[in-house]
């Protein structure tokens, strides 16, 4: 009973074998539920596609800090509408990413706050793509008091000081992939300092592969990994971390628990 809230079975690198993919998650890793992110105007509209495919999967939708440079105004209106879907739990990926020069920073900020407050108008929790600008992120949440809907920072990669701000404003950690690696001490740490009602699952998969997986294509029944390694971390039984990280995502993304 598994809730993966990061995927991108959308994307091309699962074109061959997606139902496969998706059969082993859930028959050989015990994935339930699964969220998927669209982050443009392409996998937007091939993510409510699988959402509507599957029953036992959801979509957010969003549009990445790395895509801004390509985001027109009318793009907000389109994102609004399809906050009235049903199987749309959450908007984003959203955020700020300083380490792909792709969008400037100030066009990354306009599109972040533009969509914080459609979040807040719509009454959506956000999905949060944070890359090398935390003080950045953190700041810009605080200030469009994205408090009130709260979310998740997807795949974090800050310290400690930056966990405790997210918390302060109603956010919770999504873990995945790295935490799984050798020298990956920062992650681990969050893993054991997290508070248990704030934790989160994910792959970001095709990306982002656990070990023994890593640099190969990631498939959302990995998420199995990243929970192995935190019950250990926690010293806990993956049934059981399973058990609350899956009740922490369907309060945050109120997915009822007949949803499988």
């Amino acid at each position: 009973m598994i809730f993966d809230t990061h995927t991108h079975l959308n994307d091309k690198q699962f074109d061959q074998d997606l139902e496969e993919v998706i059969r082993r998650a859930r028959e050989e890793y015990g994935v339930s539920w699964m969220l998927n992110v669209g982050f443009n105007r392409e996998t937007i509209k091939s993510s409510i596609e699988l959402a509507e495919k599957y029953d036992f999967i959801y979509s957010a939708v969003g549009w990445h800090p790395t895509d801004a440079i390509y985001y027109q105004e009318e793009d907000l209106a389109y994102l609004r509408e399809l906050t009235a879907h049903p199987k749309v739990i959450a908007l984003g990926e959203m955020g700020l990413d300083y380490h792909w020069d792709t969008s400037p920073k100030d066009v990354q900020e306009h599109v972040f706050k533009e969509q914080i407050r459609l979040a807040r108008e719509v009454k959506l929790p956000i999905i949060i793509h944070d890359r090398d600008a935390h003080e950045d992120v953190i700041s810009i949440l605080g200030s469009e008091h994205a408090e009130e809907v709260g979310g998740v920072l997807h795949c974090f990669g800050g310290d400690e000081a930056i966990m405790e701000a997210a918390l302060e404003m109603n956010f919770y950690i999504g873990l995945g992939g790295p935490v799984t690696f050798k020298n990956a001490k920062l992650p681990k740490e969050i893993a054991r300092l997290v508070p248990e009602d704030r934790l989160l699952l994910e792959t970001d998969c095709p990306y982002l592969a656990p070990h023994p997986y890593r640099g190969k294509r990631n498939e959302t029944g990995y998420v199995r990994l990243v929970a192995e390694q935190i019950a250990e971390i926690r010293g806990i039984s993956v049934e059981e971390l399973a058990r609350i990280t899956t009740d922490n995502a369907m309060r945050l993304f109120r997915v009822p628990n007949s949803a499988n």
